[in-house]
């Protein structure tokens, strides 16, 4: 991949993602694969005006040692510099800027119970300070072919052809091209999503009713204060605005909790905690998740909604056509962030507190008081098909067509 093309890459992942500001400090959470983009996109940061990068690598086979080796009560153990760590950034709100290059099944055959085990323990720890950091940094979520997750996408190439099918695949989705200005696009695109949110903002939603061909027979009630958002974002606070998904085709809102009835079909595969979980279906009653079937881990999906009180309702409902960039690619990346701005889809657990009209003049635990979920885990999970009807239902009972065969009916 030519460098001059990876450098715009960089550049739109600091400048329009994070959009790092002069003296901001930022963090980059990243794999070992691919050192030197890392370099590039810490590099954007300083050229924004970054007064510090610091960056954490990972290494997914060594998270998979860990959680073998070591006891559940060495797994729940937060160190005093872990919470050291925590205050600085809830003091300084970093920039944070995640690079994506995991391979979907490097957490296979791991204890999931004791990973589950582990998460819950140390969330109770860290809430804290992610609540006093919620809506209130700028986050960018990106990714970088990793040679396990290009060859899980490409299994035909051998391992050098198959990171580069997959770096050509993540900069077409993320509107990065030789010739073009990737910064430029992606104003374009976030006008876009504007007007989509403004238009279904009008409309005074109090439901949306889906149904597909493959058994997807669903009701969501929406949050009578909550608006639609896609795109860009705004810091609580500062106003900066960023972009936290590149690629990203989403206009999505959090439902009301509680309020959510009938069954969905996965239309992808999810992967979740390291593993994938595939072929299922989740039936809801009173909001809730009551029933899941999956051909491959169910028992995985189970632990999911389990992970506490929150995990099994609803915290997202997000439109996206069927007719997109990543859909029209006809590559199934076997990763959250693309595959999710390939269809429709649903998250289980947090919801978006600043969905909420005034957000700004609630506290976190207000607005969960008001009907936004809380959990632990944000998982979302595809249900968009080729066929899927989404309608609309008003305050008033009008009914409004949203979606019609898998794209926008506006």
């Amino acid at each position: 991949m030519k460098k001059t093309v990876l450098r715009k890459y960089a550049r739109l992942i600091a400048a329009m993602g994070g959009n790092v500001q002069k003296g901001q400090e930022v963090q980059i959470l990243a794999s070992v694969e691919q050192p030197e983009f890392v370099r590039m996109v810490a590099e954007e940061c300083y050229r924004q005006g970054a007064k510090k990068v610091i960056v954490d690598f990972d290494y997914q086979p060594l998270q998979k040692l860990n959680i073998q080796k070591r006891s559940v009560s060495t797994l729940c153990k937060i160190e005093d510099w872990e919470v050291a760590k925590l205050e600085h950034r809830a003091k300084t709100l970093p920039v944070r800027i995640y690079l994506e290059s995991d391979d979907p099944d490097g957490l296979k055959g791991v204890n999931q119970t004791k990973m589950a085990k582990a998460g819950q323990v140390r969330y109770k720890v860290m809430k804290p300070y992610l609540d006093k950091m919620e809506n209130r940094y700028q986050w960018c979520i990106a990714a970088v072919p990793g040679v396990a997750w290009a060859k899980k996408v490409f299994p035909g190439e051998n391992k050098f052809r198959a990171v580069e099918k997959l770096w050509q695949s993540i900069l077409m989705t993320s509107r990065v091209e030789e010739n073009g200005d990737p910064v430029a696009a992606w104003e374009e695109h976030n006008r876009d999503l504007a007007a989509r949110c403004d238009y279904l903002n009008s409309l005074g939603l109090a439901e949306l009713e889906y149904k597909a061909s493959n058994g997807t027979d669903f009701r969501v009630g929406l949050h009578e204060d909550a608006l639609f958002m896609g795109g860009a974002e705004k810091a609580l606070g500062s106003g900066i605005v960023f972009n936290p998904n590149i690629p990203s085709e989403e206009v999505f809102t959090s439902p009301r909790r509680g309020k959510a009835e009938g069954i969905v079909y996965a239309s992808k595969p999810l992967s979740y905690h390291g593993e994938l979980i595939e072929n299922f279906s989740i039936r809801f009653e009173n909001g809730k998740a009551v029933e899941v079937h999956a051909e491959k881990n169910e028992e995985l999906l189970k632990k999911m909604i389990s992970m506490d009180e929150g995990a099994a309702y609803l915290g997202e409902c997000a439109l996206v056509p069927y007719d997109s960039p990543i859909s029209n690619s006809g590559v199934l990346f076997y990763n959250t962030l693309f595959d999710e701005n390939a269809a429709c889809h649903l998250a289980l657990g947090h919801g978006f507190t600043n969905v909420l009209k005034d957000y700004d003049q609630y506290t976190t635990e207000e607005c969960y008081a008001r009907g936004i979920n809380e959990s632990q885990i944000h998982v979302d999970f595809m249900i968009g098909t080729k066929d899927l009807a989404i309608t609309g239902i008003t305050k008033d009972g009008k009914r409004v067509p949203i979606f019609k065969d898998g794209n926008w009916a506006f």
